[in-house]
């Protein structure tokens, strides 16, 4: 167990630099590998990196080469994904403690405001005598996705790296999608404004208005699919993996929003995942857990995982908001 602690406060601390965790090329940061290595002056500062097979190494910060995320990325790119990855979330039910902090945090992000809500924090109890639990649900982003089965003009797609998308542009507001959705994860925009912050206002043009060069899209880095804030009217919105931040190399909002580090966002191909505290073994963690996927009997392989609510970190409280357990 002491072992066990000691490797967990080195992860923690690798993390810190602002690592994902990885192999040698790790969340956008890579070794530089030359022929003329060995010229460059060391600093005396050592980064913590963890190799493919989970041991920690140490390297000297000047012989890092930070790569800078591309500033355009095309529909094209948005659509088929981030080469090599296959993003993941494990939410820890009994660290949940419907603090709300993920909702808000997502809201602020995406620029959205009730009853626009992207993730939900439900109250479940499985059997009359058991004892309830809350439980955040965002878009599980299926490997089976019932939703882009039934879109009749391939507006909701499935990425290589296995996040479900939607582009607004194509969207006709049919909501067949919606319907097919077993998790109720997705949303409808109703009108001007519906659910958009002051912030993100923009001008919404006609519902099943397909014209690729308006100028509509608002977007955080670039103008792409793949961060849209898709607040047309009469399109359909939801959870969208935060996967332009997993390309500069950050945690999605609700990950570091949550005070009780309740959400664990990373790579399966990699087998890591992390709330930027704590870093685990995907793997490790679902079996030692009994970790499970919510609905998995419907054949929709989800990419969202459970850890069960026992040995809770806190009682459950029947509140709107339940206590912050960091302070």
């Amino acid at each position: 167990m002491e072992k066990e602690n000691t490797e967990g406060s080195q992860r923690r601390k690798f993390l810190k630099f602002g690592l994902l965790a990885g192999g040698a090329t790790l969340a956008g940061l890579g070794i530089q590998k030359t022929l003329h290595a060995d010229t460059i002056p060391e600093s005396g500062k050592k980064v913590k990196l963890m190799t493919a097979d989970g041991k920690l190494v140490e390297v000297d910060s000047n012989h890092m080469k930070h790569h800078i995320a591309e500033s355009t990325i095309s529909d094209i790119q948005s659509r088929e994904g981030i080469e090599g990855k296959k993003f993941v979330m494990v939410i820890d039910l009994a660290r949940c403690a419907n603090a709300r902090k993920c909702i808000e945090g997502c809201q602020k992000m995406h620029h959205k405001r009730p009853p626009v809500e992207w993730i939900k924090v439900k109250k479940m109890q499985d059997a009359n005598d058991t004892a309830p639990y809350w439980m955040a649900q965002p878009c599980f982003h299926c490997d089976n996705p019932p939703c882009t089965k039934v879109c009749p003009v391939d507006a909701t797609f499935k990425r290589k790296d296995g996040v479900v998308l939607i582009d607004n542009n194509r969207c006709i507001g049919c909501r067949f999608c919606m319907a097919a959705c077993p998790y109720n994860a997705r949303v409808f925009n109703w009108g001007k404004n519906w659910g958009t912050s002051d912030a993100a206002v923009v001008s919404c043009p006609t519902p099943g208005n397909n014209d690729s060069n308006d100028s509509t899209r608002t977007n955080y880095n670039n103008d792409s699919i793949e961060t849209s804030l898709q607040d047309k009217m009469g399109t359909v919105s939801k959870c969208d993996f935060c996967v332009s931040m997993a390309r500069q190399s950050k945690l999605p909002d609700c990950v570091t929003s949550c005070p009780n580090g309740t959400l664990l966002y990373g790579d399966a191909n990699e087998d890591t995942v992390t709330n930027g505290d704590e870093t685990f073994r995907l793997s490790e963690l679902i079996r030692d857990r009994a970790g499970y996927r919510y609905l998995e009997e419907l054949g929709t392989e989800p990419r969202v995982y459970y850890l069960p609510a026992v040995q809770r970190n806190f009682p459950f409280e029947d509140d709107k908001v339940a206590h912050n357990t960091t302070e």
